[in-house]
Order: C-alpha cells, then sequence, then structure tokens
C-alpha cells in the first residue's frame, strides 16, 4: 500500500519558525493546482505499489484551496490509482481559515481527518512566531470541526520556545485535553536557518533553550497526555486508541508514497525524488533531483525511522533484510544505551522508552553505518 501527497506551498503570512518549502505569492495557487492535476498524469508509475491507503493535503497551507478543489484532486487521483481502500484522507488548516462556510464545503468531499496548526493556546506565544490566528480562534475551529461531525482532529502544538516555559505549556495542553482531540503533535522547536528566527538569534534577540530546560518540557508532555490516555506512539506524536495518523505511520515504516507539488518528495521503495522548483516554474514544467538509496542509506534509514517508534526496531525482519552481521552490529553498537537504560531489547525488538525519546537522534545516530 502506498500513500499520496499533495504539498499546497501557500501561506498568508510565513512563521518565524518556519523552514519549509513555501510561498506568500498567492496569485500563483489557480495554475499551482491546476499544474498538480497535470503531474498526476505525468508521475502515474512511479509507485511500484498503485493501492492507495492514504492521502495528506500538506503545506503550506492547505485550507487556502477551496474544498470543491480539494475533492477534484482526490477524484482525479481515483482514476489512476486504486483508491478503494483510503482509510484516511488528511487535511492541514490555519484555524482561522476554519469558517463555518469552510466547514460546510469541507463536509462535502472525502477529507475525514483534519490536521490543525495551533501551535500554541498562548496568544503572547502566537504572535512571538507570527501566527494569524489567537487562542480563541483555535478553541472555535476544533469545536466549529467537531460540531460538524468530524470526529478524527489533531492538533499541533510547539514546544521550547525561549521565554515560555512550562506554566504556557501547561496551559496550553490544559486547553487542547479540554477540547478532547484524537491527537496531538507536540514538537520541540528548531531554530532552522533563513527563518526569521534564525535571524533573531543571530542578533541576540532571542536564545535556544537550555538543555534542561527541553528535559523538563519534554517530560511535561509526555506526562500529561500520556496520564490523558494518549498513546505516545512516536517522537512527537501522542493519539486515542485507534487514531494514530496512518499517513505519517506509513513514512515511518517505509512504505512507498507519491508527492505531488513543488516542494514534496516521494519514494517508491527504490529511488528517493523532489522538486523545490519555484512556483512559477513548476507551473511551466516540473523538474526533479532524485538518489537511489544504497544498501547502507536503506539501512540507516530503517534504524532511523524504526527508533522514532514505540515499537522500535524488529529485529527478526531487521535480520531477515540486512543480515544477521547487521542485526549483530547495531546490538553491539547499542550495548552503553541499553546498559543506560535508554534502550530497550526484549521479545525481539529492540527500541527507545517512550520517555526517552527526546535523545533519539543521539542514540539513533550512533546506530548508523558508515
Amino acid at each position: 500500500m502506498a500513500g499520496l501527497y499533495f504539498h499546497i506551498p501557500f501561506c498568508r503570512r510565513i512563521c518565524a519558525y518556519c523552514d519549509f518549502f513555501r510561498s506568500a505569492e498567492l496569485k500563483w495557487l489557480p495554475a499551482a493546482v491546476q499544474a498538480m492535476h497535470t503531474e498526476m498524469d505525468e508521475q502515474r508509475d512511479f509507485l511500484c505499489d498503485s493501492n492507495i491507503r492514504t492521502i495528506y493535503f500538506g503545506g503550506g497551507t492547505p485550507s487556502l484551496v477551496e474544498p470543491s478543489q480539494v475533492q477534484l484532486l482526490i477524484d482525479h487521483a481515483a482514476r489512476l490509482w486504486d483508491c478503494s481502500q483510503v482509510g484516511e484522507i488528511t487535511l492541514e488548516a490555519n484555524p482561522d481559515d476554519i469558517t463555518p462556510e469552510y466547514v460546510a464545503a469541507l463536509r462535502s468531499t472525502d477529507v475525514n481527518r483534519v490536521s490543525l496548526g495551533v501551535q500554541s493556546f498562548d496568544d503572547e506565544e502566537l504572535r512571538f512566531m507570527n501566527r494569524r490566528h489567537s487562542a480563541a480562534d483555535a478553541v472555535a475551529a476544533v469545536r466549529r470541526l467537531q460540531d460538524a461531525g468530524i470526529e478524527n482532529i489533531t492538533i499541533d502544538l510547539i514546544f521550547g520556545v525561549d521565554g515560555f516555559g512550562e506554566q504556557v505549556l501547561e496551559r496550553s495542553l490544559a486547553q487542547a485535553l479540554e477540547l478532547d482531540v484524537q491527537h496531538v503533535s507536540a514538537y520541540h522547536l528548531t531554530i532552522e536557518q533563513n527563518t526569521a528566527f534564525h535571524r533573531r538569534l543571530e542578533r541576540g534577540q532571542m536564545r535556544i533553550v537550555a538543555e534542561e530546560q527541553s528535559e523538563r518540557e519534554y517530560a511535561l508532555v509526555h506526562r500529561r497526555l500520556t496520564e490523558a490516555g494518549y498513546e505516545h506512539y512516536e517522537v512527537s506524536n501522542f493519539a486515542r486508541e485507534g487514531y494514530r495518523a496512518q499517513h505519517n505511520s506509513s513514512y515511518w515504516h517505509g512504505e512507498e508514497y507519491l508527492g505531488i507539488g513543488t516542494g514534496a518528495h516521494s519514494f517508491n521503495g527504490r529511488v528517493r525524488r523532489w522538486s523545490q522548483q519555484p512556483v512559477a516554474e513548476y507551473i511551466a514544467e516540473r523538474r526533479y533531483e532524485e538518489e537511489i538509496l544504497s544498501e547502507q542509506a536503506h539501512r540507516n534509514e530503517r534504524v532511523m525511522t524504526a527508533l522514532r517508534c514505540a515499537e522500535g526496531i524488529d529485529l527478526e525482519a531487521f535480520e531477515s533484510r540486512f543480515g544477521a552481521v547487521a542485526k549483530e552490529q547495531i546490538l553491539q553498537a547499542a550495548k552503553l544505551w541499553i546498559a543506560q537504560g535508554d534502550v530497550v531489547v526484549s521479545e525481539r525488538r529492540m527500541r527507545i522508552p517512550t520517555e526517552r525519546f527526546l535523545i533519539s537522534d543521539a542514540v539513533i545516530e550512533s546506530l548508523f553505518e558508515v
């Protein structure tokens, strides 16, 4: 089974932390959506598995696209691939786009999951991030979706923001729990180059939070959400039972996916491909860069994606795919982590305890074959 991803690289306002491929030139939006239809036709044979299991509209801000146009993309996909087993169709949205009219139109589409970019329920923190909604807007958006009968809602939160500590985070978590959404993604802020936050950092106008503060905030997120019944199933993701993000999970499990739109990535089990063209160039003609994954790259990617998830690495499957020597190598490389309790090996699996996920990058890097 494969995933289909539509990248809508447009935003009305660029957030201070964002380094995703995006554009504020909304004049190109209609032509870019039309080019996505053309690209689907051009790339219909890229996937080895033509059975689509999930569809995801990400960005950027997909809620800038009219729901009727979203449905046309879904319908077009169904003419090219087998979409009869699609169980999850997600649309990312900004809270202030979720008007009564937009929700009514969305309900007439096949979209059955909405991902809201809330980031915080604190107005001062939202202004600091240059978000274009208020905390009240975010609450109203969730309630509006719930009242319309949308039963699979996820919200994004960001923590580890300079000047906004555990008290602010606690209030955001409390509000998320009161709203009783099905899924929460909680990301530690990473300050990337070419962002407003990075420029502030260089000018000395903000700091990277101390490691101890990061650990406390991560522990708070983990504790509050798991105590409320959410499963901490991936480094940054928490779900009610039965509501794991199916599309994102397919990335972590190494499944195929096709990305449509400039800024989107694709993977068919052998080739990874992407386009980073300016929107105007993408509309005129699509160009791609690609790489064929080596055996070493496949192995390292399996280690990375598996250890980000609660289940960890299936050692039996890993040995079957990469050989007994490769399995023994990662077990040997993990000995210190195992002795410290940061990695657990049991029932033929190697995993990082969810409460220690904050150090997952260090663990994973140490297990890479170089």
